[in-house]
């Protein structure tokens, strides 16, 4: 190799950059959630009642709750991929999801209800709830986990959490095609439960696969 050609071969790896964490992230989401959906396709299916529970406004309630928990949860991942980035008034996007659910409670409450409060609490599919939302949170979690470490994250404990959250709430939108617990009260319980366990796992795993 001559010295002409051996300057431009060291030029252009020089001028490699690796992609950033939020465009590895969209291409670990491409991949993984319908690797998801097609292990809740596979597994339990979509409820048979699916178009007409549309109708539904606490049916429809409980997509705008687990996407309003997982679209800021993917904001915060990519902007804690950095190493200077600090949660802040960030934490803020997360009162959105919380205040839907409240309202949808609030809401309930004022409708006759034929179950006691207590039973729709409690609904048919808890035990499926609190399995299937973090089984099919784990291949939307490990795809994160994987585009975040082509970051540098200051705190991985914490950027792995956000991960398990986002990965939570993305499988908790799946899940509520097949759930047929619509109560706001079955939400707030069982939802809530099944993503605090895959943040939790996030955290875990995150301390250790994100460290650099």
């Amino acid at each position: 190799m001559d010295t002409d050609r051996l300057i431009q071969t060291l030029a252009a790896d020089n001028d490699y950059r690796a992609r950033p964490a939020n465009t590895q992230l969209a291409m670990a989401l491409l991949v993984a959630l319908p690797v998801a959906a097609a292990m809740l396709l596979v597994t339990l299916g979509i409820r048979p009642d699916f178009m007409s529970a549309m109708r539904n406004p606490f049916f429809d309630t409980k997509f705008a709750v687990t996407l309003a928990l997982a679209i800021p949860a993917i904001v915060i991942s990519v902007h804690l991929s950095r190493p200077e980035a600090a949660l802040g008034r960030w934490i803020w996007l997360l009162l959105l999801s919380p205040f839907i659910l409240v309202a949808a409670i609030i809401a309930e409450m004022m409708v006759p209800q034929r179950m006691p409060m207590m039973m729709r609490m409690i609904g048919k599919n808890s035990m499926v709830c609190m399995l299937a939302v973090p089984v099919l949170s784990l291949p939307i979690l490990a795809g994160s986990l994987l585009a975040l470490r082509q970051g540098a994250p200051s705190r991985p404990a914490l950027a792995g959490a956000f991960a398990g959250l986002m990965s939570a709430g993305l499988a908790a939108t799946l899940y509520a095609a097949h759930c047929t617990d619509d109560s706001p009260l079955f939400v707030a319980t069982w939802y809530t439960l099944a993503t605090l366990l895959v943040t939790a796992l996030g955290a875990v795993i995150g301390s250790k696969v994100l460290r650099y």
